[in-house]
Order: structure tokens, then sequence, then C-alpha cells
């Protein structure tokens, strides 16, 4: 059997929703590693670890939640999450174009299907 061609539109649909489940992915891993470290305690760990180091009034009133606080990390995830399932469908159908470009000059891939012999 020669594959010679791919159909762009099935591949554009297929690597939109495999990229929304990578996304998906994405978004619940992150929320989920910020909750441990949040309930780890790691957060004032790191507070605490510059009030030492700094000292000084300016010190206590900073907060690393300010800048990795919940709401920042999880919109920010989300932006990465959205952009990375533009640039996967975007590549994938790029890449089936390409492939149905190069069979057209090469004759595509054989594959060859055979039935396991017991």
């Amino acid at each position: 059997m020669r594959l010679t061609r791919i159909d762009p539109w099935s591949v554009m649909k297929t690597s939109f929703l495999l990229a929304i489940a990578f996304g998906v992915v994405t978004v619940v891993s992150v929320f989920i590693i910020w909750s441990v470290l949040a309930a780890a305690g790691v957060w004032d760990s790191v507070n605490q670890a510059v009030q030492d180091v700094v000292g000084g009034e300016d010190a206590s009133s900073w907060d690393i939640e300010k800048y990795v606080g919940m709401s920042r990390v999880m919109g920010f995830t989300m932006l990465v999450a959205v952009v990375d399932v533009i640039l996967i469908t975007a590549i994938a159908t790029l890449g089936a174009f390409l492939y149905n470009m190069s069979a057209a000059l090469l004759g595509g891939v054989e594959l060859t299907l055979a039935e396991d012999q017991r």
C-alpha cells in the first residue's frame, strides 16, 4: 500500500483536538503543581529567605505571591496553551501540505500491513 496523499483538513481537525487536549493537560498540571507548592509552604519559605537575606523594612513588605500568584500563573499558562493550540494546529497542517508536495514528487511512503501468523 502506497501512502501518496494525506488530507490536510483531517490533519487539521485531528491536530486541533489533540492540541486542545494537550492544553487542558498543561493547565491542569500547572494548577496542581502550584497548589502542591502552596500547600507545602514553599511561598512562605521563599518570603522568609528573602527577608533573611535582604533584611530591613523593604523585605518585610515583599511577597513572592505578588509575582507568582495563582491568578498570574494560571493566566500565563492559559495564554501559552492557546498559543500552543494555534501553533500545533498550523504546523501539523503545514506538515500535511509539505508531505503531499513531497509525495507527489517522490512517490510517497510504502506501507506494508501483515497479519500475525500463528
